[in-house]
Parts: C-alpha cells; structure tokens; sequence
C-alpha cells in the first residue's frame, strides 16, 4: 500500500490506521495546491479529486475518501477490531461518527484553511466549530474512553485529526474539556506518535 499524504491534513487519520493495523505500506508527500507529488509527479492522474487521501493498493487501485479508506482498513484488519462488524447497530454507529465528522466538523474548518476566505468568513467559521464541539463534548462527558465506548476504533483517528487543527486556528479546545482529553488520549496512542512523527508534527 502507499498513502499519499499532506502534512497536518485528513489524511493523517488515514496513517494513524494504517500503523494501528500493522500495515506494512510507503508513505508520499503532496502539494494539493501545486497538484504535485513530492517525487515530481502529476498528482491529478493519481487521485482526479486533487485532495488527501488517497490509498493505492498492490492491485494498482486507487481509493480516496478518508471514510471509506479507513473503513477498508479495518475490514482488511477484523484483528484489530478498529471497526465494529458490518451490519451490526456498532457499525452503524461508527458511521454515523464518521460522517458527523467528515460533513460538520471538518467542513466547518474550511475557512480556516481557505485563501479566499477574510475575516468575517473566519469568525463564522469559528462559531460553527464551536456548535460542533458543543455536541462532542456532550457526547463525551459520558465516561466513555472513545466515541464507541472504551475501544480505539478508525472515528477516533478522524475525529481527533480535525479536533486537533484547534491548536491552528486559534481555538482552544480548553473550552471542551472532554474533547481536549479525549485529544490528548488518542495522540499519545503509540500509533498516532509515529505518524505524527513521520509527518514532521512531532
């Protein structure tokens, strides 16, 4: 397998998973805005989308989508129980966290990240998140270790990759306590270290 990857982005929940299953597999760098792979190639005939992550198998395949690839990890991984059984109420549950933090989290950071977007944009941007967090930290203040109870699944590697882009745009999750344990959990998870190591973020 090989991730490509940018730096700091959705794709890190992607290489966090990848390590947690014990995956053997090669990591490339890439500049989404030049449209560049750090090796020099066009990075459009790899993943037409333009965007991190995109996971190419032995077979050649290619998959994107952070959801989907992660999901396709744990079914490749049943040992590692990082995803409930597909068809189980458990299963349901992971995507339903996986897809609250792909369509309300994560697009609420968008403007943060966007060279388009002036301050205004990024005030409201930060009240959204701040909606969102509201709803995490509730959901967590239940006791529970990790958004399905007390085991690691691939939701948290998403959920705590978008949750930590708060240290970069000047929100502080503080705010949260809950989510900001739950943060520091997952990133001290031997699996995360070594991502965020090998990504330059630690």
């Amino acid at each position: 397998m090989k991730l490509y990857y940018k730096p700091g982005a959705c794709s890190l929940a992607t290489h966090i998973v990848l390590h947690e299953a014990g995956e053997t597999f090669d990591i490339e760098e890439v500049d989404t805005e030049a449209g560049r792979t750090k090796s020099g190639g066009d990075y459009t005939t790899i993943n037409p989308k333009g965007y991190v992550p995109a996971l190419e198998l032995a077979s050649g395949e290619v998959l994107s989508e952070g959801a989907a690839i992660l999901q396709y990890i744990a079914d490749q991984h049943p040992e590692s129980d990082l995803a409930p059984k597909a068809g189980t109420i458990a299963r349901a549950r992971l995507q339903e966290h996986l897809n609250y933090t792909a369509s309300e989290l994560h697009k609420a950071f968008g403007p943060f990240f966007s060279s388009t977007a002036g301050e205004a944009d990024k005030q409201a941007a930060g009240k959204a998140v701040a909606q969102k967090f509201d709803y995490l930290n509730d959901l967590l203040s239940d006791g529970r270790t990790y958004l399905l109870g007390s085991g690691f699944s691939v939701a948290d590697a998403y959920l705590f990759v978008v949750a930590n882009w708060s240290n970069f745009t000047g929100i502080d999750l503080k705010n949260w306590p809950y989510v900001s344990a739950f943060v520091e959990r997952v990133a001290a998870r031997p699996a995360a270290q070594a991502a965020l190591k090998a990504e330059g973020l630690a």
